[in-house]
């Protein structure tokens, strides 16, 4: 099993992705409190919603997790940058719980301990899984050293 280290880089690339979606998040929550209840039966007022401030922050930190997410996943296999995304649940709850004065059940603090356990294990592991190659492409590799030994 061959162990990648993570470049600097690699490791602030982690970092938006663990945090930007549940500032994201976090943000849409607190701008949609202050809206009222939206129904699609109305676009309108969900397209109003859009351009509040809170909102639009949430959007554009939820398009940088997209971003990031995607350069982080050219780079490792999902499942080494998705418990990445998954560490964002502690980041939500902590946000919720400091920030947007949420209660959280003991149970929830259970789980969110748990996902972080799990995250843990899945960090160990490597970031990209090195896969032996098939039969047929190392023939066909050896195929023209032969044929030009047979013809010396």
């Amino acid at each position: 099993m061959v162990h990648h280290s993570l470049s600097p880089r690699q490791y602030l690339i982690l970092g938006l992705v663990a945090v930007s979606a549940p500032l994201g998040d976090s943000c849409l929550s607190r701008g949609m409190a202050a809206m009222p209840p939206i129904t699609l039966a109305h676009p309108a007022s969900l397209i109003a919603a859009v351009f509040t401030p809170w909102i639009a922050l949430g959007i554009t930190l939820l398009i940088g997790f997209f971003a990031s997410y995607l350069t982080a996943l050219s780079w490792a296999d999902l499942t080494f940058v998705l418990p990445a995304t998954a560490f964002g649940y502690v980041i939500v709850a902590l946000l919720a719980h400091f920030w947007l004065h949420e209660t959280i059940s003991l149970e929830r603090w259970a789980g969110i301990v748990l996902i972080t356990l799990g995250v843990g294990f899945v960090a160990r592991g490597p970031s990209l899984t090195q896969h032996p190659a098939p039969e047929a492409e190392k023939s066909a590799d050896l195929e023209p050293i032969e044929r030009e030994v047979e013809t010396q």
